[in-house]
């Protein structure tokens, strides 16, 4: 794209920290229709370059030039409002609902990203993630030329971010421009024209979405030095997950099919599902955790109003190397669901059993507290000094740290100097060494760059236990799990055959549904009845037990299956038994597909 055309032009911009060079001698540019990722380990530089496109900070040599009349929106990690000054006033300029909720595209906004927020509340007054969610949208709603958005999917659920995608590549077609940091690798994937990748004080640019910027990224570092192969290794996994999984990414892919193939020919699948669930089974046994006609409701209100219910009558049995993802709109109660698993709430009705050799890992989402004074490496060496794989390797705690980007002085920081993505990190890192065989995971992607969520999936790959995951970022969710879930608010908890996109879809069918019913009449007098639309309540009702019904047999089913691929490993030698599994295994095929068929006969009665 021609200089002139751009609505921000860096000119060898130049920018350095006491003796650190951050960017040198940098010449880029950010033209109409751009939707830039920018990615890159913490402290490489992401938020200085943001600031010095943006002129919230000069560079010390070369110059920055935007073109006359533009604005700039800027979503920031943190914010300067007004404490006394409302929602309203911040987002519409005071408006009120009848007049800027007439425009369509200012009440969607509004709808999908505060749909929770009294909007005459006073900023002071909001949570973190509430205030996050105010400045996105007084952004987006200012209809500025360029917007510059640092983390924008943090604390919105995965179907506020699908919407949010959509969005944003709405206004890519309407010529805005968009600088985007964000460690949402879905997110990158769905919006992006290109992406800017800054490291050592440069920034190498690669066009298309996350996937393209995987590939471009890996025939690079296979060129590097000897020194790379671990960067190489991880690399290449994630990328052989990408052409192998996630239909979404495969049906749209934007780099070169035959480089891909040629790439991953002889890569293994990101993880052997069979070893590590004989491996899980031999550390944990048949019984890991038992949820028997469990009830749990939120407490009563102040006024006597009854908790709505989280889940109800709900049975269910963990397998041994099950690999779990849990969806759901914030307030759905997807960590209430991991609290009872955990025990750390008891449930109003029914029963929750630990398989006795149970060993539970649990990372929640707040911050352990520590001792200051400790330092990194001392305090883990406490716990353990090395960590066993399912492949039977051992890696040492220091060797682990460096992995995790605690390397040379960094090792012997102080506890209290750590930023908050580094003290995340070590929490992680804490919880591995206990070597437990059962992990829940509560968004474990907060605070944590890419790199540093390709080494976690790494280890986790090779970590032979039963694993239950709740998060928004649908890239990991959809890399480390095997099966998805969801909680819908209506005291259930389904399993989703086609993962997140079955969650989106039902959601909007959901949604419709309630619009439709919420639908006020028109004219006078007494209206006919209209004919019936869709099944009725009845119907409903049935179609939603049979439902669930048949998700646990389902999941009986699919425990049994994966059992039978464990006893035919461990009988290998014995082709009489081994026959006689392969028989079983077909039967029960049958029967699980079966039963997929009638699912979908009564997933189709809500979707009409």
């Amino acid at each position: 794209m021609a200089v002139a055309a751009n609505f921000v032009n860096a000119e060898h911009i130049s920018k350095t920290y006491g003796t650190r060079t951050l960017l040198d001698d940098l010449t880029i540019g950010l033209g109409p229709g751009d939707v830039i990722g920018v990615v890159g380990r913490n402290g490489d530089g992401k938020s200085t370059l943001l600031r010095l496109l943006t002129g919230r900070e000069e560079p010390d040599t070369g110059r920055v030039t935007r073109t006359g009349g533009i604005t700039i929106g800027i979503v920031d990690q943190s914010d300067e409002f007004e404490p006394t000054a409302t929602v309203r006033d911040l987002i519409v300029d005071g408006a009120p609902d009848h007049v800027w909720a007439a425009d369509a595209t200012t009440r969607g906004i509004v709808e999908h990203l505060l749909a929770d927020v009294d909007l005459d509340r006073e900023v002071g007054r909001l949570s973190g993630g509430e205030r996050r969610r105010v400045a996105l949208v007084a952004a987006m709603l200012h209809r500025h030329e360029v917007l510059v958005l640092d983390e924008p999917t943090n604390h919105l659920d995965v179907e506020a971010v699908a919407w949010l995608a959509e969005h944003l590549r709405a206004l890519q077609t309407a010529d805005r421009a968009m600088l985007v940091v964000s460690h949402d690798r879905w997110f990158l994937d769905a919006i992006c024209t290109r992406v800017w990748e800054v490291h050592d004080g440069t920034v190498d640019t690669y066009d298309g979405g996350y996937a393209a910027y995987v590939l471009a990224r890996v025939e690079r570092q296979r060129q590097a030095a000897a020194n790379e192969a671990r960067r190489q290794n991880l690399m290449r996994k994630e990328l052989a997950w990408l052409q192998r999984g996630a239909p979404a990414r495969t049906s749209k892919p934007k780099f070169r099919i035959d480089a891909a193939n040629e790439l991953i020919a002889n890569e293994p699948p990101p993880r052997d599902a069979l070893g590590l669930q004989k491996f899980a089974m031999t550390r944990l046994g048949k019984d890991v955790i038992d949820l028997s006609d469990v009830s749990y409701a939120l407490p009563a209100a102040p006024d006597g109003t009854p908790g709505r219910p989280i889940v109800e009558h709900l049975t269910w049995s963990l397998a041994p190397g099950a690999r779990i993802g849990l969806v759901g709109v914030n307030g759905a109660g997807k960590t209430t669901l991991l609290r009872l698993f955990a025990k750390d709430l008891a449930p109003d009705t029914g029963a929750v059993k630990h398989g006795k050799t149970l060993n539970l890992g649990w990372l929640n989402q707040n911050v352990e507290p520590v001792d200051p004074e400790d330092r990194v490496l001392t305090s883990m060496q406490r716990i353990a000094n090395r960590l066993s794989l399912a492949d039977g390797r051992e890696v040492t705690t220091t060797s682990l740290l460096e992995d995790f980007g605690f390397s040379g002085n960094r090792l012997h920081t102080r506890l209290g100097e750590l930023s908050g993505g580094e003290r995340r990190r070590l929490q992680f890192l804490r919880i591995m060494l206990h070597e437990p065989n059962v992990l829940l995971l509560d968004e474990p992607t907060n605070d944590l760059d890419i790199d540093t969520l390709n080494v976690v999936e790494d280890y986790l790959d090779n970590w032979p236990g039963t694993l239950v995951v709740v998060s928004h970022d649908r890239y990991f969710l959809e890399r480390t799990t095997d099966v998805t879930y969801a909680l819908f608010g209506d005291g259930a908890v389904r399993m989703l055959p086609r993962g997140v996109d079955e969650y989106l879809e039902r959601r909007r069918a959901l949604q419709s549904a309630a619009a439709g019913a919420a639908e006020p009449g028109t004219g006078s007098g007494t209206a006919e009845a209209p004919e019936p639309q869709g099944p009725s309540p009845a119907e409903t009702r049935r179609a939603q037990k049979d439902m669930a019904r048949l998700e646990g047999q389902l999941a009986r089913i699919s425990e049994q299956i994966a059992r039978l691929h464990a006893d035919m490993a461990s009988e290998a030698s014995d082709y009489v038994r081994l026959g006689q599994l392969q028989t079983r295994l077909g039967e029960l095929e049958q029967k699980h597909e079966a039963l997929e068929e009638e699912w979908l006969e009564a997933a189709s009665v809500l979707e009409d």
